[in-house]
């Protein structure tokens, strides 16, 4: 049985938006990524995994209990890490800790005290009402109670927005050690880094859909290479072109003006590709590394607006 289950979720809200046909699952102790940017469909998918949320079509499960219909039975073994954080007003830190103590009906001290530590959060901070607090310390409370009672499966959505860079990492060090755990994760977020560093496989959602789902390692050690080549002239640069074999190397990019391709190749052809280039007169030959970002961005390579925020 899988952990989580998203089983054909459809929500139509009209004009395009909502999730269409959304499938995935996830094992325990595996972190699973969910990439895309605002309004692609990841927090509607993390809605009706929560049970806040009934299905047009479709279903969720979590621990293979249906979110919506079992709610009260899931609540106390998830963590969940909501994108926008809204706390109570009226309420200090503490009581806030508090609240959500006795709505999952837990108190593991030994925890709380250790994200306490570990995401420094100070008792002057605990201590001040919810609406006075910065969004950095709204987000680290909001992370503390989701850990706080060490459940076994975590819904995180953007979980470190709004976090200095130096809690971001410690954010991913700790996703990392509680994946060790055998925690089963499910973390949505828009800052490759994070994905990268801590996700065993990972989806990317457009315009409700799912258009890729992959093992984060497969991109990372993926045979087929990207070079960039520049050549010296005119001449060998257009000569190249008329005589590559296109069996082995594939031109993606040509800049005629700046004397450079891009071409990809597979690992088991980069010493024919070699001996083939000694017959030029170039002036570079650069491995391109293809980052996720890389990968992720030609699925949204049309999208001339983009501009980073997801």
């Amino acid at each position: 049985m899988s952990i989580i289950e998203v089983n054909h979720l459809t929500k139509d809200y009209g004009s395009g938006r909502g999730v269409f046909d959304v499938s995935f699952k996830i094992e325990k102790g595996e972190v699973f990524g969910f990439l895309g940017p605002n309004g692609a469909g990841k927090s509607t998918t993390i809605r009706h995994l929560m049970g806040f949320s009934h299905p047009g079509q479709g279903n969720t499960k979590i621990l293979g209990m249906d979110s919506f219909k079992d709610y009260d039975r899931i609540l106390n073994k998830v963590g969940y890490i909501p994108g926008e954080i809204a706390l109570p007003q009226g309420l200090t830190g503490y009581q806030f800790i508090d609240m959500m103590q006795h709505m999952y009906h837990v108190n593991n001290k030994e925890m709380l005290d250790k994200m306490l530590n570990l995401f420094e959060l100070k008792e002057n901070e605990l201590k001040c009402d919810t609406k006075h607090m910065s969004l950095g310390v709204k987000r680290k409370l909001a992370i503390v109670t989701a850990f706080m009672s060490d459940p076994e499966v975590l819904i995180l959505d953007e979980p470190t927005s709004g976090l200095d860079p130096i809690m971001q990492q410690r954010f991913i060090d700790f996703v990392i050690e509680e994946k060790k755990r055998g925690k089963t994760i499910l973390l949505s977020s828009h800052i490759f880094s994070e994905v990268d560093a801590t996700c065993d496989r990972i989806a990317i959602i457009k315009d409700g859909r799912i258009v890729d789902e992959f093992i984060s390692n497969d991109l990372k050690h993926a045979s087929l290479k990207q070079y960039r080549i520049r050549f010296n002239d005119l001449n060998n640069y257009e000569k190249f072109i008329n005589e590559y074999d296109k069996n082995i190397i594939n031109i993606i990019k040509e800049d005629k003006e700046k004397l450079v391709l891009n071409i990809t190749c597979e690992d088991e052809n980069i010493n024919k590709v070699i001996n083939l280039f000694t017959k030029y007169n170039i002036k570079e030959f650069n491995n391109i590394k293809e980052t996720l970002e890389d990968y992720f961005m030609h699925f949204y390579k049309e999208d001339k607006e983009f501009g980073g925020n997801f």
